[in-house]
């Protein structure tokens, strides 16, 4: 079987349905294929960890857009295909059930796959990860027979995990082989809080210990053992280590890769018409002082996919946004703005124990990033600073509005360089 369209979108998921969404709104009148692995229509996946995990959000009410909407803008799904080989040079692709699909324009929006376990036990029954609904289905179906949980990774997916099955009255152990949670993505403040919020709930937290292997009775796991030695019984794991980019089609296709699909400012490969966008693009970002980054969110994939959008209907507007992510946990929202790695100051605008306030991050001077917890205020007006020099004091001030210190930094107001060390700043 075979088939041709104008442009092939390759994933799913939220970067696949932005390409084509934005396709269609700005006028593209060609024709459209969408390749995905899943038999459901473009879903959100953020949910998965908390709100579907949980059961109160309806897999209906995570469809990024009713199923009828794409047959009505003439977006054709070809649903349960995997993409295995790209051809550059034939402008065609083919899948796991023998479909060789032609394309005007290709673009790689295939995300990645959760990071497996490679020690001892990780394919026993029992041991789950988070990245699709049949990740989650599976899960919940065995729930109801489940007192105790082991968590492996200390990352996002993980806490909110680990706060949802909390709430659901089942014992949690947190395993995080560095020495806090949340230590690639945030500052100590910012895990010492969560560490702290997460033990008030009852979850066992283990820090700055790897895995040695998953115990198990043959068939299923009964328990992990750490690498000091020690087992902690449970009945089941969940793994939330990261993600591997999906690339392997075009590493094989001569796509120049790295940690993910190297593309430029227009998100376009080094394959002619072949673009790569959202988990598994690699690119050049302002934001992380231009070394080259993945970035796993919804905004970064909705980002890219206008981009290319754009210079698919004619356009020339590089990608340039300002990266932003969410997180909840238990009655906490946290909200990120910027990037903050490489930070090398770190100030903490209000008390932590109030449940409601800043961490802004600086790098040579520079504001690059705010973490937001129950304080939207600060996420909205935080992003007039990014990339800014600021007063440090008004910035740690929690009385002044973000909005109030950059307006003070336009007037010329003498740098932090100028006044004196800000209670709550830390220097990394």
């Amino acid at each position: 079987m075979s088939g041709a369209f104008d442009v092939v979108i390759v994933g799913t998921g939220h970067g696949g349905a932005q390409t084509a969404i934005a396709l269609r709104k700005h006028g593209f009148e060609g024709s459209i294929g969408m390749i995905g692995e899943e038999q459901f229509p473009p879903y959100e996946r953020p949910p998965l960890s908390k709100d579907y995990l949980a059961g109160s959000k309806s897999f209906e009410r995570l469809l990024i857009r009713p199923a009828q909407f794409w047959a009505e803008r003439s977006i054709e799904i070809i649903s349960g295909q995997r993409v295995e080989t790209v051809d550059p040079t034939r402008r065609e692709v083919t899948t796991s059930g023998g479909l060789r699909v032609a394309y005007g324009s290709l673009v790689w929006a295939a995300g990645g796959s959760a990071r497996r376990l490679g020690c001892e036990g990780h394919d026993l029954a029992g041991v789950h990860s988070i990245r699709n609904k049949a990740d989650v289905d599976a899960m919940v179906d065995e729930l109801v027979a489940v007192e105790r949980i082991c968590v492996i990774g200390g990352g996002f997916i993980g806490l909110e995990a680990a706060a949802v099955l909390t709430k659901l009255g089942k014992q949690i152990t947190v395993i995080e082989a560095q020495e806090r949670v949340l230590s690639r993505v945030a500052g100590p403040a910012l895990s010492r809080f969560f560490e702290i919020e997460h033990r008030s709930h009852g979850v066992d937290l283990r820090l700055g210990v790897g895995v040695d292997r998953i115990l198990g009775d043959g068939d299923r796991v009964t328990g992990v053992r750490l690498a000091d030695g020690n087992d902690i019984p449970c009945d089941m794991v969940i793994v939330g280590i990261g993600i591997v980019p999906e690339m392997g089609p075009l590493l094989n296709a001569g796509a120049r890769c790295g940690n993910g699909v190297e593309v430029d400012a227009y998100c376009r490969t080094s394959l002619p018409d072949v673009y790569a966008i959202g988990d598994c693009a690699l690119h050049g970002n302002v934001h992380a002082d231009w070394t080259q980054v993945r970035l796993e969110s919804v905004q970064n994939a909705n980002d890219m996919a206008m981009t290319v959008a754009k210079t698919l209907c004619g356009g020339s507007e590089p990608y340039c946004a300002v990266p932003w992510f969410w997180s909840e946990q238990y009655d906490l929202k946290l909200q990120t703005i910027g990037l903050s790695s490489g930070h090398d100051v770190e100030i903490v605008r209000g008390d932590p124990a109030s449940r409601s306030f800043s961490i802004a991050y600086l790098r040579a001077g520079r504001v690059i990033a705010f973490d937001c917890v129950n304080a939207v205020r600060d996420y909205v007006q935080g992003k007039g600073l990014i990339l800014r020099v600021v007063d440090l004091v008004r910035l740690g001030d929690p009385s002044i509005s973000l909005k109030d210190v950059a307006s003070a930094a336009e007037r010329g107001t003498p740098s932090s360089k100028a006044t004196k060390p800000t209670v709550g700043a830390r220097a990394v």
